[in-house]
């Protein structure tokens, strides 16, 4: 056999080459996703009872995070109780017991006042669809962080989403047809609602939502809000109670916050902390076109239980601005939280001044919405 190396024998001893070079490269490309297809197991615990709409929301963004992830972090979505109770979720995030939760700002409103501000914040004459703006393009997103990691010292990271339709004044035993009707009521409700119906006479308690119908079926309670006609009618509110009563200026800017542990968020690669992220936006999108769906279906279910809905009063809701004005000089004159309260306060004054005024200058209010859906409807 000759020692000379033809030209083609060299030809196809190159190209040999090049593909095994081509196979090796694709190997080294490929190694990492298989180690990255492992798969991340997170304890994620709602703060709402299996039965209630809110469960379900909780189940749908640990979906989005599943699907999106591809396999690589699976939420394993607990009920409220399942590990710890509603009110106690954030403590077992921030210690470990728990990775994640789902829930409102409102529940831990009992650490900081100014808390409840990310969740039940004053009717300044926005909606929630600003108060997430505001969260997410006009500075809260930073408070929210500066109020959590720096001044609580809670080992979470969060997110806030799904901007949720006005809440009703809730459920009573008869009409409620003046400002007078609510004094001494034993009434339920979270948050810096509690400091507003306080102020309206009522005696407030504040339980989780799986404890509310229970509550006015022993006689604890007099009246209660929740948040929606699809959570109240799923929790019972139609067995203890005939009078539904819509539209209220207690929590008219609320969104679901969701939290992780600090430290296991963090361990996590940065696209998939991305994903975890953007997928509470996602969730926005679809929750929202369900709840819209869902609660006007539920709202007839309501009245074919021989329910009374009711609109509240403008001297109701007009009492309730009045006491926003008592709450709120009280908080900000606090010594131990009035400080922070106040910066988050005037942060979210600001942007409804500005965004409120092109809104209104803009959009047609409720009385022409109003005129238009009757000149369609009735």
């Amino acid at each position: 056999m000759s020692s000379k190396t033809s030209p083609v024998s060299r030809r196809k001893f190159l190209k040999a080459g090049a593909l095994a070079a081509g196979a090796a490269t694709v190997g080294t490309v490929a190694m990492p996703q298989v180690s990255r297809a492992q798969t991340t197991n997170l304890k994620y615990q709602s703060t709402w009872p299996t039965k209630d709409i809110f469960h379900e929301f909780a189940v749908d963004y640990a979906n989005k995070v599943n699907d999106m992830t591809g396999g690589r972090v699976k939420l394993e979505v607990l009920a409220a109780g399942a590990v710890v109770p509603a009110f106690q979720m954030q403590d077992a995030v921030h210690s470990g017991v728990l990775d994640g939760g789902h829930g409102v700002c409102a529940y831990w409103y009992g650490k900081h006042k100014a808390f409840s501000l990310f969740g039940t914040p004053p009717s300044y004459g926005w909606d929630a669809h600003g108060f997430l703006g505001w969260f997410y393009a006009g500075g809260g997103e930073a408070l929210y962080n500066e109020l959590v990691n720096d001044i609580l010292k809670v080992n979470t990271v969060g997110f806030l989403y799904f901007p949720m339709p006005t809440q009703p004044l809730g459920w009573f035993k008869k009409p409620v047809t003046s400002p007078d009707d609510l004094k001494n009521l034993k009434y339920r409700t979270v948050g810096l609602s509690a400091d507003l119906f306080k102020e309206l006479g009522c005696a407030v308690t504040i339980l989780p939502g799986g404890e509310i119908v229970p509550a006015m079926d022993r006689g604890l309670l007099d009246a209660a809000e929740f948040n929606n006609p699809s959570s109240d009618i799923l929790l019972g509110f139609p067995d203890v109670s005939k009078v539904f009563m819509v539209q209220s200026n207690h929590q008219q800017a609320e969104a679901f916050e969701i939290i992780f542990n600090k430290a296991k968020f963090n361990a996590l690669p940065a696209e998939v902390k991305a994903i975890m992220r953007n997928a509470a936006f996602a969730a926005t999108a679809h929750q929202l076109n369900i709840a819209y769906d869902r609660y006007s279906k539920d709202l007839e279910a309501i009245k074919a239980r021989g329910v009374q809905v009711i609109k509240t009063p403008d001297s109701v809701l007009n009492a309730q601005l009045q006491a926003w004005n008592r709450v709120l000089d009280a908080q900000q004159k606090d010594p131990a939280t009035g400080a922070f309260f106040k910066k988050v306060s005037d942060s979210q004054r600001a942007w409804v001044k500005r965004t409120s005024a092109y809104l209104q200058i803009n959009n047609n209010n409720s009385a022409a919405l109003e005129a238009a859906y009757k000149h369609f409807f009735s």
